[in-house]
């Protein structure tokens, strides 16, 4: 059975995801207590379901400290994966204060005094971060419900075993990707932000291709890129990990990183000893998919 399970900070988009999972054809349980899991999974074995995704989350309290284990068990005769849904606290905030829900840990501390919000979003925080660190992480600070759903879709896409490497671009105007593990910083390259004519465009289109594919430093960083990442791949595949994802920034994130992005996982995908390894590709573009989904 491919188990997913959704899980995340609160107000960071899992009822997005949840649905973008269940449009898929997936088996689909929201808040389901920790301890309820595994008898959940037992009962859709019986029932022969093969695609299941389950969202939880730390309203439970200390009880989610069981679930490492329990995944880890599952795991033995099942392919489990994580999905974490992360944001920054400020657009937390801005988040429940625009829809007035109550976050699930704000209520009654031990003092009898209601959590502040920032309280409740730090101890959620706390607790899930042992979840964090094994997951497919996915900063959804700047990334309207649209887009959201489309990752989710591309996620689905790539096969549930070895190593899926996601090729981000995103502009540092707006704030690192959370969910990074390698960053590389492109805004020393030419800015085709700076002629009247490429500014409207993006690193998709042609006229800004050839602009910067006969820049010798934009040649150059590209080479770069992919020799760091053809060297150390082998060593995150024996480190154990799922998830790997490499972001290239440049200033707003809508000419440079996203040709380089493009440029890199072009290099990639076509490589038959890559997929040999089980290694799967995926390419996002934070801005760039931002400003389609708002205009969809």
């Amino acid at each position: 059975m491919q188990i997913n399970l959704i899980t995340g900070i609160s107000g960071s988009g899992k009822s997005v995801a949840l649905r973008a999972f269940e449009d898929a054809g997936y088996d689909c349980v929201d808040n389901l207590p920790v301890t309820l899991l595994e008898n959940l999974i037992t009962t859709l074995e019986n029932e022969k379901s093969e695609r299941v995704a389950v969202a939880i989350d730390a309203r439970r309290g200390q009880s989610i400290a069981e679930l490492p284990q329990i995944l880890e068990n599952l795991r033995r005769n099942h392919q489990v994966r994580i999905v974490f849904l992360n944001a920054d606290t400020n657009t937390l905030i801005q988040r429940f204060s625009e829809t007035r829900r109550r976050h699930p840990l704000s209520g009654k501390t031990q003092q009898t005094q209601a959590a502040t919000l920032i309280e409740a979003i730090d101890k959620e925080r706390s607790l899930l971060e042992p979840l964090r660190t094994q997951a497919h992480s996915i900063d959804t600070s700047n990334l309207p419900a649209h887009a959201l759903r489309s990752w989710i879709q591309d996620l689905l896409k790539d096969k549930p075993q070895g190593l899926t490497v996601i090729f981000e671009s995103f502009g540092f105007k707006k704030g690192l990707p959370s969910e990074a593990d390698l960053v590389f910083d492109v805004r020393c390259l030419p800015n085709p932000h700076y002629d009247k004519v490429l500014r409207p465009l993006s690193g998709k289109d042609q006229a800004v291709r050839e602009f910067l594919e006969k820049i010798p430093e934009v040649v150059s960083m590209e080479n770069d890129i992919i020799q760091f990442i053809e060297k150390w791949l082998p060593h995150y595949i024996a480190d154990g990990r799922s998830y790997l994802t490499v972001a290239i920034g440049c200033t707003g994130g809508q000419h440079r990183s996203v040709y380089l992005v493009s440029r890199i996982i072009a290099h990639f995908l076509p490589q038959k000893d890559l997929a040999a390894l089980q290694i799967n590709f995926l390419s996002r573009h934070r801005e760039l998919d931002s400003i389609s989904a708002t205009a969809t």
